[in-house]
């Protein structure tokens, strides 16, 4: 793929998924609402449901776009380009982006680091996204459940620091946050990412 096709897919990409990421984070905050006054256990449960599956898809995403656009077959390539894609971006999105937010909003913020705390549910879920890939490289329907269940993942990581606390100060620093920790993030680890391990046409 030339350099600059890239660039093009990127753009186009990011600028495609603002309306779709938007109201993503308006269903986070509908979540915040409706799960507020949850106990803690149910809110880290729901937690840690929806963040291994917002990997696995991740990584079915990632894997797929890397398996696509290049033609390589090297297995091992792909199942590094596909856990490092979905991990790495799968702790910033739902985990590290709402604790700044928890902390900027003065919560009771708590570093739940999946891939860490969760290895056993985590890791798998990476891997299992991965192989579904090799045999099955979608990347639409994967792409827009990655994009809710992402935001999902990180309005559960938020509740359990909300301790029941709600205002619309809080509402509005939550959705600002929501809209960034998934927009770029999901982006960068379905498109960006995989597209930095496809070398550039030579006639570019």
């Amino acid at each position: 793929m030339k350099f600059t096709t890239r660039l093009t897919l990127i753009s186009a990409e990011l600028k495609s998924h603002a309306p779709f990421t938007l109201l993503g984070a308006l269903s986070g905050i509908a979540c915040m609402l409706l799960f507020r006054n949850a106990e803690y256990h149910i809110i880290h449960r729901l937690f840690y449901i929806f963040h291994p599956a917002h990997v696995v898809l991740s990584a079915m995403v990632t894997a797929s776009i890397f398996k696509l656009h290049t033609r390589k077959k090297n297995f091992l390539l792909v199942l590094v380009v596909g856990y490092l894609g979905s991990i790495v971006i799968a702790t910033l999105s739902d985990s590290i982006i709402p604790y700044l937010a928890e902390t900027l909003l003065g919560m009771e913020a708590h570093k739940h680091i999946g891939f860490i705390e969760e290895w056993y549910i985590v890791n798998p879920a990476a891997l299992a996204g991965i192989f579904i890939a090799c045999f099955w490289p979608k990347t639409k329907f994967p792409h827009a459940g990655h994009v809710l269940l992402s935001t999902w993942a990180s309005s559960f990581h938020m509740i359990m620091a909300m301790a029941g606390q709600i205002s619309v100060w809080i509402i509005t620093v939550s959705f600002v946050f929501l809209f960034l920790a998934v927009w770029l993030p999901c982006c960068i680890s379905d498109i960006v990412f995989p597209l930095l391990f496809v070398k550039p046409s030579k006639d570019d």
